[in-house]
């Protein structure tokens, strides 16, 4: 019997996703969709149950008291494969950080093209943090030092990776004492892979323990590493308006797309793309000029920084090629479909990759070198150019919408007091009195398994009623800014009334965009902040707080995952378990999983779960806020304590009779 295929409407919540599904269909062309629907999971590896690190196997532990050939057990296969993932998800976003530490090293040398350090007061900032000498020297004298101390913690072997100091002073000593604070990046990520060599480590628990301090090396070491740098480089985040969905494709430009995620290549094809030269060239070629935009993770560093829209999140990279309106896909890593280039094969669209470490079979490759780097960019503008005229018919959904994007650490501390006055203070005191009843972060992937975009938007939306306030990055993010939840006045009447009345106060969205996937290092930030400003505990784990990856797919996932785990923070994913264990749930099956809830809590306080059901993970969101508020003895969670102030209160005021106006406001008896 044929396997049922699914509608468009059951793939996707995007209108304009369902538009080229139907497209896509009707061309008898296939996409991550289809293939998804098509394609079975295997589901004894997708519990963690085969074992294929050795020629002997593989193995595939199936029924109770099963072993691999060598005698390893269900629980020590498990682990490794998890933590073989987490290594492997550490050292994708951690390796983005050392790309751009080279970077910073070479633009302080005045080795670069086009580069040069936009955002002095962080790097002074960063350097001093790290026992940089900054008086009376120059940017570029600061900027080389920074650059040598953050490669050096790549390969750096005995000591603590620097940038761990920025934790809550708690939280540093409790890794201590667990000993999982990491060397460096590189040996963590190596070890871990030693260890799951056959014959090597074979208690789970020590495996996972490991596992900690590899996701650690990362979340505190090479994904904070590129924050910092792509803010100097780039400058730091603050509101800028853009738009997103494929509703920003033009039918009277060339329309390049970039995707990935390192910001050296957009953000210099930006900068090509407004270049006279380009736009005299893009118009002698018939067209109005060049339209950039983003997918991906690429897509929120240029979103937060330049405004450039957003054509979609992960599963949007072939729905913008079906609109037959895409000159050229520019990628550099991670993210990237190989069927991408088979896909345009039935288009005129040319796949561009960039990267030295990243090439696909049949696409065109332009490697990008920062030396040469606005040179480069103009090449692969002008390639996207020429290939205009081989335009066939297009079919562009005219569908999108504004958001707001580009809310950094920085300027959350900003927009709660100002120059003078920037604090997190009004933000604490906004948990303590009820008005918000927790924070959520919401990040991660796309998963074509799920319906796109239902599962983020879902949670994001019900948890907004309850009054918690939602910060997100990555392509959570572009999912809510496709529903429009990222603009001040956005769904306001369906946000809970104290959180309203924050957002309405300061003039912000219910929904915070914080950047892409390496940015969750930011959330990490702002929770230790929040800890530092007081009221809140001592550290990140007394916090009311929630990570959520209700799409996730990538093993970067994981790896994020397990730092905000050990941080302190509940961390939940939707969709399958990678340790989910035997249908019936016998002891030997779930014990990675009980132990990297229950386990993980106990020496961490923080815990990560996988829950399938969206409303359970709803349910214990909020069950895990108020636990923490009762722990810290606050009010009680009450909606019906707020709502009756602000602007809204001020408009049914005026028009009450003045007597009656001065009794609601200050208690007087009216005459």
């Amino acid at each position: 019997m044929a396997k049922k295929l699914r509608t468009p409407e059951e793939h996707t919540t995007d209108p304009a996703a369902q538009q080229m599904l139907i497209r896509a269909d009707e061309l008898a062309l296939g996409t991550a969709f289809s293939r998804a629907d098509k394609m079975s999971p295997c589901n004894i590896g997708s519990a963690g149950m085969c074992c294929k690190l050795c020629g002997m196997g593989p193995c595939r532990l199936t029924k109770e008291g099963d072993t691999g050939i060598c005698g390893a057990t269900i629980d020590t296969i498990q682990a490794r494969n998890l933590i073989r993932a987490i290594a492997a998800g550490a050292a994708a976003h951690s390796d983005h950080g050392r790309d751009m530490a080279f970077t910073l090293k070479a633009v302080a040398n005045g080795h670069t093209e086009g580069y040069q350090i936009r955002d002095i007061a962080k790097l002074r900032i960063v350097a001093q943090r790290s026992g940089i000498e900054i008086e009376g020297r120059a940017p570029e004298d600061i900027a080389n030092d920074l650059a040598d101390l953050y490669i050096s913690q790549f390969g750096q072997q005995r000591g603590e990776v620097v940038v761990i100091d920025r934790a809550p002073e708690k939280r540093k000593k409790l890794w201590r004492e667990q000993g999982v604070v990491p060397r460096g990046v590189d040996r963590e990520v190596v070890e871990a892979l030693h260890r799951t060599h056959i014959g090597d480590d074979q208690d789970p628990e020590h495996i996972l323990s490991h596992a900690i301090r590899t996701a650690l090396a990362d979340g505190w070491g090479g994904s904070m590493i590129a924050t910092d740098v792509s803010d100097i480089l780039f400058g730091t985040p603050a509101p800028v308006l853009g738009e997103a969905n494929l509703g920003v494709l033009k039918d009277d430009m060339v329309n390049v797309i970039v995707h990935g995620h390192e910001p050296t290549l957009s953000q210099m094809i930006v900068a090509a793309s407004q270049d006279p030269e380009i736009i005299e060239y893009a118009r002698k070629a018939g067209a109005k000029g060049v339209n950039l935009a983003g997918i991906c993770c690429t897509a929120n560093e240029i979103l937060m920084r330049q405004g450039v829209p957003a054509a979609g999140n992960f599963l949007h990279q072939e729905l913008s090629i079906l609109t037959g309106a895409v000159e050229a896909m520019v990628v550099d890593v991670q993210c990237i479909m190989q069927a991408l280039v088979g896909l345009a094969e039935n288009f005129h669209t040319k796949i561009i990759t960039t990267s030295p470490k990243v090439k696909i079979k049949g696409a065109t490759h332009i490697e990008f070198d920062e030396r040469y780097a606005l040179s480069t960019a103009k090449r692969i503008l002008k390639t996207a150019i020429d290939n205009y005229a081989n335009r066939g018919q297009t079919k562009i959904p005219q569908i999108k919408e504004k958001l707001v994007p580009g809310f950094s650490h920085e300027y959350i501390n900003y927009m709660l007091g100002g120059s003078y006055r920037a604090s997190f203070r009004p933000l604490n005191d906004a948990i303590r009195d009820g008005r918000i009843r927790g924070v959520a972060a919401i990040v991660g992937c796309n998963n074509p398994r799920s319906q796109q975009d239902y599962l983020h938007n879902k949670v994001a939306k019900a948890l907004l009623k309850e009054d918690v306030l939602v910060v997100e990055t990555g392509c959570g993010a572009i999912a809510a800014a496709k529903l429009g939840l990222l603009l001040g006045e956005a769904g306001l009447e369906q946000v809970g009334p104290g959180l309203r009345e924050v957002c309405e106060t300061i003039g912000i969205p219910p929904i915070l965009h914080m950047g892409s996937c390496v940015d969750n290092t930011r959330i990490l930030t702002v929770l230790t902040q929040m800890v530092e400003e007081g009221g809140l505990g001592d550290d990140i784990d007394q916090v009311p707080a929630v990570g959520l990856a209700p799409e996730w797919m990538s093993e970067k996932a994981l790896a994020i995952g397990t730092y905000c785990v050990a941080s302190g923070a509940y961390v939940m994913f939707g969709g399958a378990s990678p340790v989910s264990g035997m249908p019936d749930k016998v002891s030997d099956s779930d014990a990675v999983a009980h132990f990297i809830s229950q386990g993980w809590e106990e020496r961490y306080g923080g815990k990560m779960e996988f829950i399938g059901d969206p409303e359970e993970m709803i349910r214990r969101t909020l069950v895990h806020i108020d636990k923490k508020r009762e722990a810290l003895g606050l009010r009680q969670y009450n909606p019906d304590n707020f709502g009756d102030s602000g602007d809204t209160r001020m408009m049914t005021l005026e028009n009450l009779p003045l007597a009656e106006r001065r009794a609601a406001l200050y208690g007087v008896a009216a005459d």
